[in-house]
């Protein structure tokens, strides 16, 4: 039984297809009701028990009903996704408070609450916690402030209770996909908190949200603590380990060079 938040689009949805594709039983839970119940149509057509929650994990009253509705139906947990979350593309000196709050309302506290209110089920199905990461929280990206602030937190927090369970038979899987094709950049918030609406990214050349998905599921069964997707990823956290300061030059060179950059 497997609860994904997030789950409208982009890594949530695909992922809820490939746990579909094992007959999982799902709870697929996002903001935008629409696309939810046009996954859970597909979904059922191929033979998956499918729940759909209409929440914002930066509620925590959310985040508990969710639950609640989840072992109401299901009687059990044995997987959470934290999947749900948002971007930013502004400079800190031009940011809003209001958008760093945000980020983190979303990306870190929503892994918190739905964690939390989800933990005792886990526990008892000694079961997993999956919190989708980025690369950008083991390296702080220019323009991204509160985006990386938020996954560093959320990392923080899942590391933590991996330590805390070493003992319970629960397992924690924190997966730092690389730049992957979804909506997160089109929803990405800019100085003033409204969404940019467009990709700076060719989305082309990036790895499918399908892709992501599987690997994740695979960490998932393999019981791993840490996943870090495509070998740009790994080759990030390695030169940031080693030779920093280099890569800060380019990384930030690289951020310069997308179109409509707030560096320029």
């Amino acid at each position: 039984m497997v609860i994904i938040t997030g789950a409208s689009s982009g890594i949530g949805k695909a992922l809820a297809e490939e746990f579909a594709k094992e007959k999982a039983k799902i709870v697929i839970a996002a903001r935008r009701t629409d696309r939810l119940e046009a996954l859970r149509a597909k979904l059922t057509a191929a033979g998956c028990e499918v729940l759909v929650v209409t929440m914002d994990v930066s509620k925590e009253e959310d985040c508990k009903r969710m639950v609640e509705e989840t072992v109401a139906r299901f009687g059990r947990i044995d997987i959470l996704v934290n999947n749900a979350g948002v971007s930013m593309r502004a400079l800190f000196r031009d940011a809003s408070l209001g958008v760093i709050r945000k980020l983190m309302d979303i990306n870190f506290w929503g892994t918190i609450y739905c964690t939390h209110f989800a933990l005792p089920y886990l526990l008892k199905s000694k079961g997993t916690v999956v919190g989708v990461s980025s690369i950008a929280g083991n390296k702080g990206l220019p323009g991204r402030t509160g985006y990386s602030a938020s996954k560093f937190a959320m990392q923080g927090f899942l590391e933590t209770l991996r330590i805390e369970n070493r003992n319970t038979g629960l397992h924690v899987l924190t997966a730092c996909p690389y730049f992957t094709a979804s909506d997160i950049r089109l929803t990405a918030l800019v100085a003033d908190g409204s969404a940019q609406g467009e990709s700076p990214r060719d989305e082309k050349n990036l790895m499918s949200a399908e892709k992501v998905a599987r690997k994740i599921i695979r960490a998932i069964r393999r019981r791993k603590n840490f996943l870090v997707i495509t070998i740009q990823g790994k080759l990030i956290i390695l030169l940031n380990k080693f030779l920093p300061r280099i890569l800060d030059r380019i990384v930030y060179n690289q951020m310069a060079k997308e179109p409509d950059s707030p560096f320029k």
